[in-house]
């Protein structure tokens, strides 16, 4: 075991034996997973097979429901997913261009799989941190088959726009001849933001790829949704990204229990957030973004070295069993570091003064 591997492991530690958790959610253990998708098990369910049948075809069904597409289409990861719509959008559109955000999924995390593998071209839409406007969309200088848009923008701090800007740099991507992508990992708690379901979101795209397990709490895998024809498509580059496993039921199961489970709740997830929020942000030098969150995850800064941050949190949760927030980040500015805030289920049982109170117990460590 590496030291990170060993400083993970004692952070997880940790926070499993915590009694109290404003950031996140405790980790479960591979038997109470095992317990949880149980539920969902009865006699007649039989396992899939190569990405077909049993739980993996219920979920798919569940996922067009609840997108109001014709299918949706199960992938072991969302990145293999992403990568299929956007060689979809460049074979249909014969424009190998991407409009992609700097801070975008793709440009950050896959380590230019859209370039190395797709062979697609990444034409970027905006500087600022937000989703493009529909006035920068109209003004890119090149073509695109596809644009990308992340909802919400993780990297900016899960930042929305507004429906009616969403609407506008749909039109516009439109106008340009290109297809409209969602990155949807966290589509799922944008709802109460953008003031309209996941069917109504999604049926601004031609596309819409949704995550399991970052809001949802599933242990792996993603759905890319639309018509028939992407379905059968996407089907036929699964296969050739290496994405058809032999037996995906785990996945699915744990996929349809955080939509039977975790689903329901974000929304008061979301509002709870706002509560959170405000009362971080009345601790000493402490500023929060977006302000209020448009999701039930935001950033929280304070004028502190990131270490010195982490060490405090880890001090806290051995010694009094109480987890304030982990996985400081240090910024260009000398002793000023941010983390994100998940406002979770363990949340919901903290008012607005006893968040205050844990804020204030943990800076008394630094």
């Amino acid at each position: 075991m590496t030291d990170e591997q060993a400083k993970r492991a004692r952070r997880q530690a940790a926070l499993r034996d915590c009694h109290t958790v404003l950031s996140g959610a405790r980790p479960l253990s591979v038997a109470e997973q095992l317990d949880a998708i149980r539920t969902l098990v009865d006699d007649d369910l039989q396992p899939d097979f190569y990405g077909t049948g049993g739980a993996v075809t219920a979920l798919e069904s569940r996922v067009a429901e609840l997108l109001g597409t014709q299918d949706a289409v199960f992938f072991p990861t969302g990145t293999m997913a992403q990568q299929v719509a956007m060689r979809y959008g460049a074979e249909l559109t014969g424009r190998p261009g991407v409009g992609l955000h700097p801070l975008s999924h793709p440009l950050v995390h896959e380590r230019d799989a859209y370039a190395v593998l797709g062979g697609l071209r990444a034409v970027r839409t905006t500087t600022a941190p937000r989703n493009p406007t529909a006035t920068e969309v109209a003004g890119l200088d090149e073509p695109i088959g596809t644009l990308l848009l992340e909802l919400p923008l993780r990297d900016a701090g899960f930042v929305l726009p507004t429906w009616d800007e969403l609407v506008a740099t749909v039109d516009a991507a439109r106008d340009l001849g290109a297809r409209v992508h969602f990155d949807g990992a966290r589509i799922w708690e944008s709802t109460v933001h953008l003031g309209h379901s996941t069917a109504e979101i999604a049926a601004l795209a031609d596309s819409t790829y949704v995550s399991f397990y970052k809001s949802l709490g599933g242990i792996s895998g993603a759905a890319l949704a639309g018509n028939f024809d992407l379905a059968r498509y996407a089907r036929a580059w699964r296969h050739r990204y290496g994405g058809n496993l032999f037996q995906q039921w785990p996945a699915a199961l744990a996929a349809l229990h955080g939509l039977d489970r975790e689903l329901p709740r974000l929304a008061g997830y979301v509002a709870h957030a706002r509560t959170v929020a405000q009362a971080l942000s009345a601790l000493p030098g402490a500023q929060v973004f977006p302000d209020p969150p448009h999701t039930h995850q935001f950033r929280l800064w304070l004028p502190h070295p990131a270490d010195t941050l982490n060490d405090a949190n880890l001090a806290l949760a051995e010694e009094e069993k109480v987890w304030f927030a982990g996985g400081w980040t240090p910024t260009e500015l000398p002793g000023l570091a941010y983390t994100e805030i998940t406002v979770a289920g363990p949340a919901l049982e903290l008012p607005a003064e006893q968040v205050t109170e844990l804020g204030s117990r943990f800076l008394s460590r630094l």
